[in-house]
């Protein structure tokens, strides 16, 4: 049956392996639970009932990525989007979080209908390779940030905007230590050292007092006080069409980067470095937007960290399905999944960051009006800590130089209103 449906010989891997890689998947991925209720919470959203739509929506929607679309891709509440809505559409131009949510509804039945069309796929395909291999690599310089900071090992400075952390502390020593583990078990090819290496630093963490054992199951929490509260009519009325759109290109453009980033790094790109089946992807990608507005929770989308599960060896949606059960299973056994301490994930972040930098080897380097656009793409990915601006600025850049250098027939005429998009986005800003 599994065979049937996510053809695992085909993709040259196993149960066993797929297996693996959603747990390494699911643990590099879990602090969401815990992280959406409190920032949804400054919203004024009942935090339990938020954990439980969180915990929901990313079963599902990581649950139809893999049986529909077959891509070893999770999905949850983006970080990001999650401190828009709170933050800025909330507290900050006072609406209702149940109008959010409206306009997160409304975002996402947009998408739904550009995926059924294609327009999404169409603008996914027309991404330049460079770029192709530049989100790629930008997105591991984006893990190494993310991870670096949960280890402790990068913080903010007033001045130099980052520095080195405390390093004689525990947590960030153990990271340290942890993706060292990674490294020389990966160079061993022991199976699962990833995961191995996670588990090593929990439990030595819990050892020496540093993280507190909270216990294995509860009761789940309520779920009523958020699901179908979302308030469509007065998204409407209010006319927010300016947070629908910036909820639409943010979720357009990250979700569309992360997909192609890490299924490069699976090598499930195609000849061409195009995403097969792609409008399935696009499609469970906007069906968990809608689901997860319903449920009680802000955008959902595709998670970068699905990069350590395939670099586990996940390649079908079975790895997908693994990381959903888990999800589910985080309603019940919430104090064992809230055991597993941010820095004990960070080393598998990081250790993936070095293997997705290896895109930017595959860009022609004798080529400036390739190479440019490219690296642009890579460092602002991270610099500005967001995909979507990352992306931006690349196909900002892209055009630019091209024209600038002679070379426009090079330019899709996609690409050139991508450009202007991103030109007309910012001048608005």
């Amino acid at each position: 049956m599994l065979e049937r449906l996510f053809q695992l010989q085909a993709n040259g891997t196993t149960v066993r392996t797929e297996i693996v890689a959603g747990l390494t998947t699911f643990l590099t991925m879990a602090y969401i639970v815990f992280v959406n209720p409190d920032v949804l919470a400054a919203a004024g959203m009942p935090r339990d009932a938020v954990f439980v739509a969180t915990c929901l929506a990313a079963a599902l929607g990581t649950a139809i990525m893999g049986l529909y679309a077959n891509y070893p891709v999770a999905m949850a509440p983006a970080m990001g989007l999650n401190a828009y809505f709170a933050f800025t559409v909330v507290q900050g131009m006072g609406y209702t979080w149940q109008t959010a949510l409206g306009a997160v509804f409304i975002s996402g039945c947009l998408f739904v209908l550009l995926s059924l069309f294609k327009v999404r796929e169409w603008i996914v395909n027309a991404i330049p390779t460079s770029l192709k291999y530049s989100i790629s690599a930008g997105i591991g310089l984006f893990l190494a940030i993310i991870g670096l900071k949960n280890a402790g090992l990068v913080v903010a400075h007033p001045a130099t905007l980052l520095t080195l952390g405390n390093i004689h502390a525990p947590g960030p020593l153990l990271a340290a230590a942890g993706f060292v583990l990674i490294a020389a078990l990966e160079y061993r090819k022991v199976p699962g050292a990833i995961i191995i290496a996670i588990l090593a630093v929990t439990g030595t963490s819990v050892v020496l007092g540093l993280t507190e054992f909270r216990g294995v199951m509860a009761p789940p929490p309520s779920l009523a006080p958020t699901f179908l509260q979302l308030d469509v009519a007065g998204a409407v009325h209010a006319g927010l069409l300016s947070v629908v759109l910036t909820f639409f290109m943010v979720e357009l453009f990250d979700a569309s980067g992360t997909l192609i980033g890490v299924c490069h790094r699976a090598g499930l790109l195609d000849a061409s470095g195009r995403l097969p089946r792609l409008k399935k992807a696009l499609l469970a990608d906007s069906v968990a937007i809608v689901a997860g507005a319903g449920l009680g929770t802000s955008s959902t989308t595709a998670y970068v960290e699905s990069a350590a599960g395939t670099a586990a060896g996940g390649r079908t949606g079975l790895t997908a399905v693994v990381v959903a059960l888990l999800f589910l299973g985080c309603i019940v056994f919430a104090p064992l999944a809230a055991t597993v301490p941010a820095f004990a994930t960070a080393p598998a972040l990081c250790y993936v960051a070095i293997l997705m930098s290896r895109g930017l080897a595959e860009i022609d380097w004798d080529d400036l009006t390739e190479a440019t656009p490219a690296v642009v793409t890579a460092i602002t990915i991270p610099f500005t800590f967001s995909i979507a601006h990352g992306i931006a600025f690349g196909f900002i850049s892209y055009v630019a130089i091209k024209l600038l250098a002679g070379r426009m027939r090079d330019v899709s005429a996609t690409v050139a209103l991508i450009a202007i998009a991103f030109v007309a986005k910012f001048a608005l800003l």
